[in-house]
C-alpha cells in the first residue's frame, strides 16, 4: 500500500496552516459568560461526533480517533491522522441590547495508532477551555463621580495527551494520560467619564499561569445482536484532580502615564470536577450508527485557589444522534460513500448567577466526504443553537458553529513483504 501519510501530509499542513493564520486575527469571541470558573468549556470531540450531537461515550471506529472515550483506541485497525478547525459566530441578547460576536480557530490534532489487533494508543493536542469577554458600564461612585467599569478577560486552557486501549473479546479499556496548561487573565478598570478630569484612572490584574497532570478512563461493551446489527456501550470517568495555579496582581494607577502600586503573587491549586458519561449505540456494520448518551459533572467540587465561583452544583448534558453511509465500497457512485450525520442536544452549564442555572441547546447536522478512492476524508458540522437565558436580567447567547476537519489513514509498523 503507498503511503498516504507522505502524499497528503503536505497539503494538511498548508490547510491548517491557513486556519491558524486566520484564528490568529478573529479568534476573540466575546463571550460574557466565559468570566466564571476556567472560562467556557470547549467540546473537544472530533468534527465526526459534533455532527452527531457528541454521541462519544460509545463511539468506536476502526479508521477514526475518539478521544472522548480511550477504549476505542483498542478498534483502530490503520493508522490516523486528524485535525479540523473551527468557526463561531453568536448573537448575544440582552433585555434592551444585542451585539454579534464570533471566532475561527484550530480545534484539535492527534493521531491513532492500532497495536496488533488488540490494542491501539493515541497522541495529541486538544481545547479545555477558552476565556475572551470585554464589557463597559457606566456608573456613579463615590469620591470619584460619574465612571467607567471595564471588565475584560483573555486566555485558554489546553491539553497534550496520550493515550493506550486494549480488548479482550467484546470488552475493551483504555485511558488518556496528559497535561493541561494555559494561562488566563482578568482585569478590570476604572475611568472617569470626563476625559478632562484630573482623577486618576485604575486597574485591577489577576494573571494565573495554569499547568498540571490530568487523567481519563472508559470502557466499552461489543456485542452481535443478529448478523446485521450490534450493540455497543460505554461509559467513561475522569476523577476530580487538582492543577498548580500561579497567580500575580497588580494594582495600577495612571492617567497619562501608568504607575503600579502594588503587585503580589500567590500559589495555590485548581480543583476541578469529577466528570462521568454513559452511552449506548446500534450500528449495522459500517453502514449505520444511532446512540444517546448522557454525560455529567459535580461542580461542587470546584475550587480557584481555596475559592468558590458562581457556579452551579452540578451540569448535565444529554445527547442523541445518528450517522448513515448508503455504500461504502460504491467506487464508481460518489454520494453512496457520503457519510450524512444528524443530532441534538440538551444540558445544563456550570454558570449559575442570580439563582438561575443557565441551559444549552442545539440541533447539529454533518457531513464526511470521501477523498478520490481511499479512505482520507473531509469532514464539516454545523450546531445551530443557544445558550442561557433572559430570565432575571441575564444574557442569551444565539450560537452557529462550523467544523472542518481532515482525516488520513495509512498502515504502520506493518512488516513488508518481497517476491
Amino acid at each position: 500500500m503507498r503511503h498516504i501519510f507522505a502524499k497528503r501530509l503536505p497539503v494538511a499542513i498548508l490547510f491548517f496552516t491557513a486556519i491558524t493564520t486566520q484564528a490568529q486575527n478573529s479568534n476573540k469571541e466575546n463571550s460574557p459568560y466565559s468570566r466564571f470558573g476556567i472560562g467556557e468549556l470547549r467540546n473537544s470531540n472530533n468534527v465526526m461526533l459534533k455532527g452527531m450531537g457528541s454521541i462519544s461515550s460509545a463511539y468506536a471506529s476502526p479508521v477514526n480517533v475518539n478521544t472522548a472515550n480511550p477504549a476505542s483506541y483498542a478498534s483502530l485497525i490503520l493508522t490516523s491522522f486528524e485535525a479540523a478547525g473551527e468557526g463561531n459566530r453568536r448573537t448575544v441578547k440582552a433585555a434592551n441590547d444585542k451585539y454579534q460576536t464570533g471566532m475561527a480557530t484550530l480545534s484539535y490534532m492527534h493521531v491513532g495508532i492500532p497495536m496488533g489487533k488488540y490494542a491501539g494508543m493515541a497522541l495529541g493536542l486538544r481545547p479545555v477551555s477558552r476565556v475572551y469577554y470585554k464589557l463597559n458600564d457606566t456608573t456613579n461612585v463615590d469620591s470619584f463621580g460619574k465612571a467607567i467599569k471595564g471588565y475584560t478577560g483573555d486566555g485558554s486552557l489546553n491539553q497534550g495527551f496520550i493515550g493506550f486501549a486494549g480488548k479482550y473479546g467484546g470488552l475493551s479499556l483504555g485511558f488518556n494520560f496528559g497535561y493541561i496548561f494555559g494561562t488566563i487573565e482578568h482585569i478590570s478598570t476604572l475611568d472617569p467619564y470626563d476625559e478632562s478630569s484630573k482623577v486618576l484612572g485604575a486597574g485591577f490584574l489577576k494573571r494565573t499561569e495554569i499547568g498540571g497532570i490530568n487523567w481519563d478512563a472508559g470502557a466499552m461493551y461489543d456485542d452481535k445482536l443478529t448478523d446485521k446489527l450490534s450493540i455497543r456501550g460505554g461509559v467513561t470517568m475522569s476523577a476530580s484532580q487538582s492543577l498548580k495555579a500561579n497567580r500575580s496582581e497588580h494594582w495600577i494607577a495612571y492617567r497619562n502615564v501608568q504607575d503600579t502600586i502594588l503587585s503580589q503573587g500567590t500559589s495555590g491549586k485548581i480543583i476541578l470536577p469529577t466528570n462521568y458519561s454513559a452511552g449506548i449505540q446500534l450500528y449495522s456494520g459500517s453502514k449505520w450508527v444511532a446512540g444517546i448518551n448522557y454525560a455529567g459533572a459535580s461542580w461542587s467540587q470546584y475550587r480557584y485557589l481555596g475559592s468558590t465561583d458562581s457556579l452551579a452544583a452540578a451540569t448535565y448534558k444529554l445527547s442523541a444522534g445518528a450517522e448513515y453511509t448508503p455504500d461504502i465500497n460504491a467506487m464508481r457512485k460518489y454520494f453512496q460513500r457520503v457519510t450524512y450525520r444528524l443530532g441534538g442536544y440538551y444540558g445544563t452549564d456550570p454558570v449559575m448567577l442570580r439563582g438561575t442555572q443557565l441551559n444549552y441547546y442545539a440541533v447539529t447536522a454533518g457531513l464526511s466526504l470521501p477523498f478520490k478512492k481511499n479512505v482520507a476524508r473531509i469532514h464539516t458540522s454545523f450546531e445551530f443553537g443557544s445558550r442561557g437565558t433572559l430570565t432575571n436580567g441575564l444574557l442569551r447567547e444565539n450560537f452557529v458553529r462550523f467544523g472542518l476537519g481532515l482525516s488520513f489513514n495509512d498502515k504502520w509498523f506493518i512488516k513488508r513483504k518481497y517476491e
